[in-house]
């Protein structure tokens, strides 16, 4: 009997960045050097308004995996936690239909899978490389390969971007940060990662054209989150959450840029129906293929983005919860425990350090360094915030002016908000009936002390 994959079906190669933000030349940065992404971009299609599910890289990652929702998916909803083998996961059925899935450096994580039943990573068997990958496969086998680079995440070596010719003068640095020497070298470092992810893009594609698999290969590039940068990762404005997208498939599907909105649950029923295989009724994503094939010119009206607990950062080892609705004119958040510190408690309580869902790095220091001189900026990324807030996306491109006070603004607040309510409802969040579980769930990560000690 002939395996399943004697008629030829097409290969996955997925690339994802660690924490790079929608930073890329086609996306009009006049800095970052992006020539491989830019090249599927003008190619394939390349998506304007591609958002995560969270901003955080555990549950960004099963979001992927699974097609759902993070508030669906217990306590990958979370970072450093689990994944259950009881949800769907495309990496395992495309296994199950034969095909050889496997994953090179991060896959699904940080977190224990074994907790959740997994022997591997959710992801794949791991990978020194691809060529070890293409080595194992069998001879004709598709193939699902999840390249997971750790760039751009910090640690940053200092003055790499501007050693690679990057100026700093000629960086845009956001309204929510000061504008100064060390920030901007921040960001060109930043940058310098970015260009490391996307060279080693363009050596899977080289490869795949030796081995003559480029035009039987979906290729995907994108990140699991926004820049590790204070009011970017970790946050649902758009620094966090609207990041890099393209899908490439050499003569078969038609260059387009869409500013249509995507979703990451929508991964996962993408790549099953690039297989021929069916949705499981659990995932709430929908593919992306009516689209690719220009049958529809739009996917969806709007996105959710959402959080629960980052890193292990507050007393109580508390979340701090958001649920958000984002259309083209505006964006709507929901701060459901607005008594908590959004970047964690400015004391250490247990993981990482004072306001620890920022990372560590130059830019973050230099924040809290001077109170006085930086309130503005300390007060947008890391001060309480309200219990909603709201902001016109052509008036406040950046996000810093919260109007959901404001009189003029109370029909259209109304109205998302109820949107989002609905959303909640059906997607069954169990936020909506007072239910807090995310608190309870385990935290797998180190302790601050133990990483003081590891170093």
């Amino acid at each position: 009997m002939q395996p399943s994959w004697a008629q030829k079906k097409t290969n996955i190669l997925f690339c994802i960045a660690d924490d790079w933000g929608k930073h890329a030349g086609i996306y009009g940065d006049k800095v970052v050097k992006t020539p491989n992404f830019d090249r599927l971009a003008r190619e394939g299609v390349v998506f304007t308004n591609a958002f995560c599910g969270s901003p955080s890289c555990t549950p960004s990652r099963a979001t992927i995996l699974t097609g759902r929702y993070p508030h669906q998916n217990e306590e990958s909803g979370n970072l450093w936690s689990t994944l259950q083998t009881k949800l769907p996961n495309y990496a395992t059925l495309l296994a199950q239909d034969g095909y050889h899935v496997g994953l090179e450096r991060k896959g699904w994580g940080p977190g224990d899978f074994n907790v959740g039943g997994y022997t591997q990573n959710p992801a794949g068997n791991s990978y020194k490389d691809f060529n070890e990958f293409l080595e194992k496969r069998s001879d004709g086998q598709p193939f699902c390969y999840w390249f997971g680079s750790q760039d751009p995440h910090r640690v940053y070596e200092a003055g790499t971007g501007k050693a690679s010719g990057m100026n700093p003068a000629d960086v845009r640095v956001p309204p929510y940060w000061p504008d100064t020497p060390e920030i901007r070298e921040d960001i060109l470092d930043y940058y310098y990662e970015i260009q490391r992810f996307d060279h080693e893009v363009g050596e899977l594609i080289k490869k795949l054209e030796e081995i003559g698999e480029l035009e039987n290969t979906l290729i995907v590039v994108t990140s699991d989150n926004g820049m590790p940068f204070p009011r970017a990762k970790a946050n649902v404005y758009d620094a966090g959450t609207n990041l890099p997208l393209v899908f490439y498939w050499k003569g078969k599907i038609a260059p387009q840029q869409t500013n249509t909105f995507m979703s990451f649950v929508d991964f996962a029923p993408t790549f099953l129906e690039t297989a021929k295989l069916p949705i499981p009724k659990e995932m709430s994503g929908k593919s992306l293929w009516p689209l690719l094939k220009k049958q529809v010119r739009e996917h969806r009206t709007e996105v959710f983005p959402e959080r629960e607990r980052h890193a292990n950062v507050r007393r109580g080892d508390r979340s701090y919860p958001i649920r958000a609705i984002r259309t083209h004119d505006y964006l709507y958040i929901q701060n459901l425990e607005p008594t908590q510190w959004p970047a964690g408690d400015p004391q250490l309580y247990f993981a990482v350090g004072a306001y620890g869902d920022v990372d560590p790095g130059p830019t973050k220091d230099i924040m809290l360094s001077d109170s006085v001189k930086y309130a503005y900026h300390y007060q947008l990324t890391f001060a309480k915030r309200p219990a909603e807030e709201l902001y016109d996306l052509k008036k406040d491109p950046d996000q810093v002016n919260n109007i959901a006070q404001k009189s003029s603004y109370q029909a259209i607040k109304k109205k998302l908000a109820a949107q989002l309510t609905q959303w909640r409802k059906d997607t069954q969040d169990p936020r909506i009936d007072g239910k807090r579980p995310f608190e309870t769930y385990p935290y797998y990560g180190n302790s601050a002390e133990t990483e003081k000690m590891k170093n």
